[in-house]
């Protein structure tokens, strides 16, 4: 590959520009079917209608036919046996991809579905072999149709019943086929799983074609098995790029799924991408196409407004005049047809493409590809488009790109990118116009210009078609608009794809409008959110309601300023139908929130949510200008600018160049459409002219600032590629890869090497095969990895250099090397070795480490050397001890002699395989060597200098550490002018001790080291330290502290000062001097210098400064206090001075607090000072003085305050106050609010901490849990916890207080109750649980005893009982009778004996014994005699118990009664 030829025209294998052809391959779909319930019946039942038959594609090669294909095409076998149906698929036709019609193809499915089924249930049937029919055949077989298909459904029926899990159904896809984005070479597989019975038949297209494995072997491979279908597709390409699709169909139908393939492919850097390999020929029709693009056309430049052609002249060979090939045109990429601005033609021999109209849009890099059946060519050259002249001198440009997105039904986005030229001043903004398609009236979209290349256009009318174009505007005057847009349709985006294309000559769509129904207010508008803010507009999005009812809906939107609740309604006038909108008029920085409400004819709805406060102003920046920008030769008309990208660039556009001639201060667009790469070739240079280039970047928001200006570089013809490299080896082998190494080409081409490429190739027999890119990507070292090699196999490999002029010509070809996995304990060999500060007596040696490490890691290296003329044996080490670092200094050389060197890395396995030796070095000092100074100038700036007397024009400075490269030193600042280099130290320590070495680039190995030793280093700092000597070292710097009274002292400390020196003291840059605000004192024996002041006013805020100076010496510090820190000083000040005067009085020496006492009372406390017998102390809350009686205490300089039993009533502001005739100090307490829930938390915690451990007491009810605590306070918050999950209560789970005890009440215990119980009590912060096991045992003993206390309790409950109605004693009167009742209780009711005297009674005429309703018992004497007196019992009994009840009766006469009474 020659240098001389312009980069972009160079043809090599490894780059490649992405382009690639729809090739069109026909092949003929066949559906074979395999099930064998199709193909159990004999010949003579399937005499299927033949329209015509096609044999299998072994038979004979098959052409379209030129006519409309026959509705039905049947597959027979060759005893005419119908297996199936195939489907000729028509050349280069879109409208006949099946090669059917759509109602043949229904057809012809439903036909073979039908010759299916009737083969598979109906073998009697036989069909007619006749093409004509008459009317009362047809008849006749619509009759046998309905009677099959009512057989076809019995006999399902039938078997549906006989096993019902081999139900006949359509193929269904379990796991549809996945689509994929791969890079060009690699595999890919679809693979689904498909369910159905009878077992379907699968096939999978390409773009509706069907994929015939064996038409390519080995690039398709098709797996069935199990269910799961795959497709591989091996070493895909660009033209694999497709929509697959696999078909499945049985006897009940057919069923498809989808799945896309995108192969990207490897892009170089530069927009002149050299084109792709050629595909392998294709030999269909036997015959290899041969193509070769003459008379090509070149880099073309034009000016808006005119016209350009571009053509080449194509020879293919053989010449057949059926056999055209395929033309195709690109620009950047992107394939072009004919439209108004494009023109093809081709005449059989020559390709031409006209641009009729240019705009800067049609900028860009154009590539011819001529596609055959044998492969492509391609041939590619950049047009530049200039800008029109203006109508105006200064206008801008054209902006460029108009297109249009997020359409709606009355709303669009319309977007533009910003022209290269602004005619001299800045751009103010844009104009934007639309026409309404049918028409030639443009209509201006906004009234004043708008900076952001973003702009909403509203009030579209629905259903109808606009385009728009774009003017942009400086103070000069008005560009000429830009192309426009593309038509875009007002109307909602589901609507477009539903209601199809709009009306020819207008434009608008045809809308159809629903039938009217009763009305629903709609909903409320959702997830509404602020897509776009700029300083000009904001932009709104949301989502219609789902409750809309049947007819469309409208919106209103209403803003309001955020922090306020004053809603106003924006479209006042007019409802917008999209769900887009787009607000003007807003005040740059205020801050809005949003809402939209939803109408109808039904009326308005509820308002949205509202939005998050949105502030108007730009939110996308402008970005920032590109970094460095590097020009590289390239042609004698151009030149290769690369530039750094803006860096954080947000929605970047590209980038715009501009050159201008050395001296001229004119400045000329290289482009006027923006570039998204950082690397641009600038073509009509004028050649020997010195150019400057800088870069804008461009996106919405704006145009950057430009860049730094590039070196000046001259348009002169690029440099050349490099000579081949050399000495190719193995580092590491493993199963499928080897890592190889070479050498840098003995010449790199006048440029630095970008990169190296690596093929290979089998060798099998002795054979070798086809060479094989390894890398697409250039890989930057001299080592490599070649991946997916064959185990066992044998290669062989070749490498090529690049640099800026292109890829140079393959090295020799390597010995054979074996892939085969290294299993050797010690590492592989070094590689890279490099030799630097050669001398006449010592060298440097460098390496890098083996690839293979071995079993262990290296842990070190063996240097070896001879003489170059030497025999083999007289290798020799040069080291002993192993060299644990990567480089090595050799010394004791012959001068003049001429040596080879080698390395061998260690690991605890031992001595591994030597690297390859280096080239022969002479061991002689060149002259004019020089080697690293240091030097200390006079401000003590310690440098390392290095000089060079044989530099070149692309030389550099290479400095090290350690021999690895300081790309970015912290601790260094490299310095070059002319032929000098210096690395100067920042801030020396041990830190920078090593070796230091500079190499010099594109020279004859200029280099020379330094070794900065510790003993160095020290010597260095003490010079260094000198030459600074007149700085006056300082112990401590300016300070500021504060003293008794709140006094201020500035101090600081000099090292050492003598008798001489001076002080002056400033204040915000003026001399204060001593006076009564200011006292100085500067103690020269010390060093100390101290300044006072009693006290800080606002007035002294700023900075202070000592200036100190002695004989030459002088030194200065200073103390800024400002801001936060000058009043927090000021403030402290203040502090101390007030405290000093309130410690002159009685004073709190530790002010109010409180503590809680283990009993649970609040003690408020604070100790005092300097006090007198009639010093007072006073309590206050809550502005109220504390009455004695609430225990006030006063002792040991402790004043307490005790508060027992707190509650919320104790809550409020407490505050004591000391006072007597020296003065008065105050002390407050607040517990309000979180400072009592602060109290609380604290009493809680002492309540938690006096709890006792969870016990378990059984009773009547259940188990109860519970704990004692000292005090309880009803604020307390706990809480009951079951198996770690807080305990939701029931009437049957229970918690409560009784006294100090807190208690959980589980009734009726089950087995579910067992588990860790747990009660916390909260305190604020972690809080305290008490817990206990209720479980085992434990809960075995519990439930025992409540089931005893249960039993015991029913008993109780339910034992015979009087409940009363007896008197003790009654007194009645001989003669009378008496009757006494008394109520009965128990469970079974109780047996009732009267007793009189201990003697068991029986009811007769004189004693009536009755007991009623098991609950009433009466006792009744008829006539009372004195024979009745005496002791009555009544006895109750049941099986839980017996009660009795006593009374005596006493009777007396009647003259008796009246004798006492007298």
């Amino acid at each position: 590959m020659s240098g001389s030829i312009p980069f972009y025209q160079k043809h090599h294998r490894h780059y490649d520009r992405g382009y690639r052809s729809r090739e069109t391959e026909s092949a003929i779909s066949q559906y074979q079917q395999n099930s064998s319930s199709y193909s159990s019946h004999s010949s003579k039942s399937t005499k299927g209608i033949r329209a015509a038959t096609y044999t299998s594609l072994e038979e004979g090669g098959i052409s379209p036919l030129p006519k409309r294909a026959k509705p039905t095409y049947l597959a027979m076998d060759k005893e005419n046996q119908i297996i199936g149906y195939v489907v000729p698929i028509f050349r280069g036709s879109h409208e006949f991809q099946s090669g059917l019609s759509d109602t043949e193809e229904a057809r012809a499915k439903e036909s073979a579905g039908y010759l299916a089924r009737r083969d598979l249930f109906s073998s009697g049937v036989e069909s007619e072999r006749t093409e004509y029919k008459s009317r009362r055949t047809v008849m006749r077989e619509s009759a046998e149709r309905i009677s099959l298909s009512k057989r076809i459904h019995e006999n399902e029926e039938y078997h549906k019943r006989l096993n019902e899990d081999s139900l006949m159904h359509t193929p269904e896809f379990v796991t549809a086929p996945r689509s994929h984005t791969v890079w060009e070479k690699q595999c890919v597989r679809l693979h689904c799983t498909i369910s159905g019975w009878p077992e379907p038949r699968v096939v999978w297209y390409k773009n509706n074609v069907s994929i015939d494995p064996m038409s390519k072997p080995g690039k398709y491979t098709v797996v069935s098995s199990y269910n799961v279908h795959s497709l591989e597709i091996n070493r895909c390409d660009f033209d694999d790029t497709a929509q697959y699709r696999v078909s499945a169909m049985n006897s009940k139908g057919e069923n498809s799924a989808f799945a896309s393939v995108v192969v990207k492919r490897f892009k170089g850097e530069f927009d002149e991408s050299l084109p792709s390999p050629r595909l392998p020929p294709c030999l269909e029709y036997g015959v290899t196409f041969e193509t070769h693009i003459v008379e090509k056309f070149g880099v073309s430049f034009g000016r808006e407004g005119e016209t350009l052609s571009l053509g080449c002249s194509v020879i293919i060979y053989p010449s057949l005049q059926r056999f055209q090939p395929e033309i195709e045109w690109y620009r950047d990429d992107k394939l072009l047809v004919p439209s108004k601005w494009v023109q093809m033609h081709w005449s059989g021999d020559r390709a031409t493409f006209t641009l009729t109209h240019l705009n800067k849009e049609d900028e860009g890099l154009y590539t011819l590809r001529v596609i055959t059946k044998s492969g492509f060519e391609t041939h590619s050259a950049y047009v530049f488009v200039r800008d029109a002249d203006g109508e105006v001198a200064g206008a801008p440009g054209a902006p460029l790109d108009v297109y249009c997105q997020d359409a709606n039904k009355d709303y669009v986005i319309v977007t533009w990118k910003q022209p290269a030229v602004d005619g001299g001043s800045t751009i103010l903004g844009y104009f934007v116009d639309r026409c309404e398609v049918g028409t030639t009236h443009w209509s201006q979209c906004n009234d004043t210009p708008v900076k952001f290349a973003r702009f909403p256009v509203t009030g579209l009318v629905e259903g109808r078609s606009y385009v728009f174009r774009v003017r942009a505007v400086n103070k000069a005057g008005m560009s000429h608009p830009s192309r426009v847009s593309e038509p875009v349709a007002a109307m909602d985006p589901a609507d477009r794809t539903r209601k199809g294309a709009s009306a020819p000559w207008t434009g608008q769509i045809i809308v159809t409008e629903e039938e009217p129904v009763e009305g629903v207010v709609p909903g409320r508008p959702c997830d509404l959110t602020v897509i776009e803010a700029t300083k000009n507009y904001v932009v709104l999005s949301w989502k219609p309601p789902g409750d809309k009812g049947h007819e469309g809906v409208m919106y209103y939107v209403e803003k309001c300023v955020s922090g306020t609740d004053s809603w106003q309604r924006v479209n006042t006038e007019i409802p917008v139908k999209s769900p887009r909108f787009a607000l003007f008029d807003l005040a740059e920085g205020k801050s809005y929130c949003f809402r939209v409400r939803c109408c109808n004819s039904a009326g308005v709805g509820e308002p949205s949510d509202p939005t998050d406060a949105t502030t108007v102003g730009d939110k996308l920046d402008i970005p920032s200008a590109p970094g460095r920008v590097v020009p590289t030769r390239n042609t004698d008309t151009s030149v290769v600018v690369s530039w750094e990208g803006s860096r954080e660039a947000k929605e970047l556009v590209g980038y715009y160049i501009e050159n201008s001639i050395v001296g001229s201060n004119t400045w000329e667009p290289c482009n006027n459409k923006p570039v998204k790469a950082t690397r641009f070739v600038c073509h009509g240079l004028t050649t020997g002219e010195s150019y400057v280039f800088r870069v804008r970047a461009v996106n919405a928001a704006g145009i950057s600032e430009f860049s730094q200006e590039s070196e000046a570089i001259e348009v002169k013809a690029a440099i050349a590629s490099p000579a081949p490299p050399y000495g190719i080896n193995v580092l590491e082998c493993v199963r499928d890869s080897m890592v190889l190494a070479w050498k840098q080409p003995t010449f790199i081409g006048g440029a630095d090497i970008t990169g190296y490429f690596v093929d290979y190739r089998e060798v099998i027999d002795g054979v070798p095969g086809k060479w094989h890119e390894a890398n697409i990507r250039s890989v930057s070292e001299r080592a490599y990895r070649v991946s997916e090699l064959k185990e066992n196999m044998l290669y062989q490999f070749q490498v090529r250099a690049a640099n800026m002029a292109g890829v140079g010509i393959p090295s020799l070809t390597s010995e054979v090397f074996k892939c085969e996995e290294w299993t050797i304990a010690v590492p592989g060999p070094p590689h890279d070795l490099q030799v630097q500060e050669v001398r006449k007596d010592s060298l440097v040696l460098l390496w890098k480490p083996p690839v293979y490490q071995g079993r262990d890691g290296v842990n070190g290296y063996y240097i070896d050397i001879k003489e170059a003329e030497a025999d083999f044996e007289m290798w020799r080490g040069v080291n002993e001890k192993a060299n644990d670092k990567i480089f090595m200094k050799i010394k004791d050389l012959k001068e003049g002699e001429s040596y080879v060197f080698r390395v061998r890395a260690q690991n605890k396995a031992g001595v591994g395989k030597a690297s390859e030796a280096t080239e022969p070095v002479e061991a002689v000092t060149k002259p004019g060597t020089a080697e690293i100074a240091v030097n200390v100038d006079d401000d003590g700036v310690i440098s390392l200098n290095f000089e060079c007397s044989n530099l070149n024009a692309d030389s550099k400075f290479v400095w090290s550490k350690n021999y690895v490269q300081m790309t970015e030193p912290e601790r260094m600042t490299m310095e070059t002018k002319g032929n000098k280099s210096k690395a100067i130290f920042n801030t020396p320590s041990e830190d920078d001790l090593g070796i230091y070495s500079c190499f010099v680039t594109h020279t004859d190995g200029e280099s020379s080291s330094y070794t900065l030793s510790e003993e160095a280093l020290k010597e260095l700092l003490k010079v260094s330290h000198d030459h600074k000597f007149p700085i006056i070292p300082l112990k401590t710097e300016l300070a500021v502290e504060l003293l008794e009274k709140g006094r201020v002292r500035f101090f600081l400390q000099a090292e050492k000062i003598s008798a001489n020196g001076k002080v002056e003291y400033v204040f915000n840059d003026n001399m204060i001097s001593q006076g009564e605000k200011y006292k100085m004192n500067f103690d020269k024996n010390t060093g100390v210098i101290e300044m006072f002041m009693e006290s800080l006013g606002k007035e002294d805020e700023g900075t202070f400064t000592f200036q100190l100076q002695d004989g030459k010496a002088t030194n200065q510090s200073s103390l800024v206090l400002i801001g936060d820190v000058f009043k927090q000083l000021q403030k402290e000040s203040e502090f101390q001075r007030k405290e000093w005067h309130r410690k002159q009085g009685p004073h709190f020496v530790e002010y109010l607090s409180y503590e809680v006492t283990p009993e649970c009372c609040v003690r408020l406390k604070c100790k005092v000072g300097n006090m007198k017998k009639d010093s007072v102390a006073l309590w206050y809350k809550d502005g109220r003085e504390v009455k004695v009686n609430e225990k006030l205490d006063f002792s040991e300089g402790v004043l307490t305050l005790e508060i027992t039993q707190i509650s919320k009533k104790d809550a409020g502001i407490y505050e004591v106050i000391l006072k007597d005739d020296r003065g008065k100090d105050t002390s407050t307490l607040n517990l309000t609010d979180q400072g009592f829930k602060d109290l609380m938390n604290e009493v809680f915690s002492v309540i938690a901490n006096s709890s006792t451990q969870l016990k378990i007491q059984s009773t009547e009810e259940g188990i109860r849990l519970y704990s004692f605590v000292n005090y309880y306070n009803d604020e307390l918050h706990v809480t009951w916890h079951h198996k770690d999950a807080a305990i939701a209560f029931t009437e049957r789970i229970k918690s409560g207080v009784v006294g100090e005890q807190l208690w959980l009440q589980i009734s009726e215990p089950t087995e579910k109750d067992k588990g860790k119980y747990a009660i916390e009590f909260f305190d604020g912060k972690g809080g305290l649980r008490r817990t206990v096991e209720l479980a085992g045992q434990a809960f075995d003993d519990a439930y025992a005893e409540f089931q005893r206390l249960k039993s015991a309790a029913i008993a109780e409950r339910n034992r015979a009982r009087v409940a009363g109605g007896l008197p003790d004693v009654v007194t009645i009167q001989e003669g009378k009778a008496l009757n006494l009742t008394c109520n009965i209780s128990g469970d079974p009711v109780p047996e009732v004996t009267w007793l009189k005297n201990e003697r068991e009674m029986v009811s007769d005429d004189h004693y009536i014994l009755k007991f009623e309703s098991g609950k009433f018992a009466s006792f009744t004497i008829t006539g009372v005699n004195t024979a009745d007196s005496g002791k009555y019992s009544i006895l109750v009994k049941n099986k839980y118990g017996t009660e009795s009840g006593d009374f005596t009766v006493s009777v007396f006469m009647p003259d008796e009664e009246h004798g006492k009474k007298k």
